[in-house]
């Protein structure tokens, strides 16, 4: 049954436009995925179960549950399945593929399936309101993964049952939540980008009140989970538990789709969330991480602790074109761009750089400029395949010997005074500190995308501002730095 539900998928897929996936965030789910995911569903007292599968697509997801069934792995009786799939392109396809897989398990578990077509949303808002339909004991979930704007109507109806979020894939999870028997068992794959970030707050608050998290499954490349759609996002397969005591977490990671080296690991939940943290990021730690959690205690220090702010580089390229210069001429300052900075070093102005190097010193760039002086800035883009996700630079004014102005652009973050420089000490104690494997480890803990906002920096930890003013006294003094160097150094000066 696999093998026919994969070569559906692949052909659906390849008939199915880029156009028509990105419209609705559609992305059919590999076969060997849709296995895994079945697996992580756990025995109950009860030997019948009300399935949700919203987004049903082919119905791979709700195939794979049944085949678990008919394997004996979980012993139900009779399965009533509502399955969901807005795209009435797939209904036939749909049908065919539970059809089958009815016939094929029938003489292990009776199988009684509806297919809904139309909004999700819409419905599921209206059975939570009235209570109808709803006490689902599974929920298998590959939701739509799509932006919702905030005047849209589907934004409207979730308000309508206390649900605020921002992408479809939080909502169908949500909404699957509020749909949930207690002790009722959710196994969705999402993307990673509500663990962290101001915009997903009110998603993991109702998720962590309402569930407990039993298992989160990584993989190691993020183009991995929809590879044949080219999708480049990071995801994690996460196993729910509705109104269950939190415990301990089961973390495993494979490098592939196949989980043919799967690895496994159990932490204490506060290693997941911690508890003081009012934002309520959820951390994923990894095998190679395991010794992370030994350094966050000495980190308690907020950036207004130790009088430090962080933004986002002002200079929005586009919408100052006409002040901007390949090469710096009368009236103009430095421009910094994330390209002028590697290995620690700053190379400005770059003859061959692609980007301009300068910009117009006016009335209207004025207000985007910053006093020359020292800064630690930290490039808010990287790739998933790239050693590390932070990477921190110190901006040094004697660099710039005859400009009192620079000016950075917005894929920059800078660290600095009420928008002037700092103590040469502490940007240098920032860029060492930023640079450790300790941090790159830990932010890679609760952070899914690429990308590092200033908001990310304003809520982490730091050590003090005295520490951090040591450690970069130290950096000044070292004609190059190494990993090795700089991680030691920190446990040093850290060092009760």
């Amino acid at each position: 049954m696999h093998s026919v539900i994969e070569e559906t998928r692949l052909r659906v897929s390849r008939a199915t436009t880029a156009q028509t996936k990105s419209l609705l965030g559609q992305f059919f789910t590999p076969a060997s995925t849709a296995q895994f995911m079945a697996g992580l569903f756990t025995s109950t007292a009860s030997d019948e179960c009300r399935l949700l599968d919203a987004g049903a697509g082919i119905g791979s997801l709700s195939s794979a549950f049944l085949e678990r069934c008919a394997a004996g792995a979980l012993p139900l009786a009779r399965v009533d399945l509502s399955a969901f799939e807005m795209d009435s392109a797939l209904h036939d396809e749909l049908a065919d593929s539970l059809a089958a897989c009815a016939r094929r398990t029938r003489d292990h578990v009776a199988l009684h399936f509806d297919l809904f077509g139309g909004d999700f949303i819409e419905t599921a808002v209206n059975r939570i309101q009235f209570r109808q339909d709803v006490d689902f004991t599974h929920a298998i979930l590959n939701p739509p993964y799509k932006k919702i704007s905030s005047d849209s109507r589907h934004r409207s109806l979730l308000r309508e049952v206390g649900i605020e979020t921002v992408n479809l894939y939080s909502a169908f999870v949500a909404l699957a939540i509020e749909m949930l028997a207690m002790g009722g068992q959710i196994v969705a794959i999402i993307p990673r980008s509500f663990c962290n970030g101001p915009y997903y707050r009110p998603f993991r608050e109702l998720l962590l009140q309402r569930c407990s998290i039993e298992q989160m499954h990584l993989f190691d490349s993020r183009n991995t989970a929809f590879k044949d759609d080219g999708v480049l996002q990071e995801n994690v397969i996460i196993k729910l538990r509705r109104g269950a005591r939190q415990g301990d977490v089961v973390v495993t990671t494979s490098t592939d789709d196949q989980f043919a080296d799967i690895e496994s690991r159990t932490y204490a939940f506060d290693q997941i969330v911690t508890i003081a943290d009012a934002e309520r990021f959820i951390h994923i730690p990894t095998s190679e991480q395991s010794g992370t959690g030994t350094m966050r205690a000495p980190l308690t220090h907020s950036l207004d602790d130790i009088g430090v702010a962080v933004s986002t580089g002002p200079v929005v390229d586009f919408r100052l074109r006409e002040h901007l210069h390949d090469m710096p001429g009368v009236g103009d300052v430095p421009l910094l761009y994330s390209g002028h900075f590697s290995g620690g070093k700053i190379a400005w102005p770059k003859p061959d750089f692609k980007k301009p190097n300068a910009i117009a010193r006016n009335a209207e760039t004025a207000k985007w400029l910053f006093p020359n002086g020292h800064y630690c800035v930290v490039r808010r883009f990287s790739s998933k395949e790239e050693r590390r996700r932070i990477v921190a630079s110190v901006v040094d004014p004697k660099a710039f010997p005859s400009s009192d102005k620079l000016g950075f652009e917005n894929h920059l973050n800078v660290f600095h005074d009420k928008k002037a420089g700092l103590p040469a000490q502490l940007a240098h104690g920032l860029s060492a500190f930023l640079n450790t494997t300790m941090v790159d480890e830990t932010f890679r803990r609760f952070s899914g995308h690429t990308q590092v906002n200033a908001t990310d920096l304003r809520t982490m930890k730091y050590p003090s501002r005295d520490t951090l003013t040591a450690l970069g006294e130290w950096a000044m003094q070292q004609s190059s730095l190494s990993q090795q160097a700089i991680d030691g150094h920190l446990l040093m000066v850290m060092r009760p």
